[in-house]
């Protein structure tokens, strides 16, 4: 008796388990993501487009008020809160320092924010907004 076998192999292929794999990674990216929240007022203008991955925003407006990664801060607790903002960031060689002055916000104010920036080895960039 003459049985025959089917030696076929399917050539399909299940996206599902793919779709799945997907979906699983994009979940877990956007909840270990940093959101960066950042107040809506005037920046400066500026003609660069640069674009810099950023690790710690500190917000300066022209009321005084200061705050470091959305915790509002004053007077010495601003070098104190960026210190510890500098420590608990994964990688400390990469670490940027975005400082988000309004428009009227005195230099001053800025610069002892660069200078503890580079006394821990950390970039230090000014938000600006397109020129335009």
């Amino acid at each position: 008796m003459g049985l025959k076998r089917s030696s076929k192999v399917s050539a399909e292929f299940n996206m599902s388990s793919l779709t799945d794999i997907i979906f699983l990674l994009l979940i877990f990216f956007m909840l270990t993501s940093n959101m960066v929240q950042i107040k809506p007022f005037d920046l400066p203008l500026s003609d660069s487009q640069t674009v810099a991955p950023t690790n710690i925003v500190v917000q300066l407006e022209k009321n005084g008020k200061t705050s470091v990664n959305n915790i509002d801060v004053t007077g010495a607790a601003i070098n104190r809160a960026l210190s510890d903002a500098l420590v608990q960031v994964d990688n400390p060689e990469d670490a940027t320092v975005t400082i988000v002055a309004e428009i009227g916000v005195p230099f001053n104010r800025i610069t002892p924010i660069m200078k503890l920036a580079a006394s821990k080895k950390a970039r230090a960039i000014i938000a600006t907004q397109p020129n335009g």
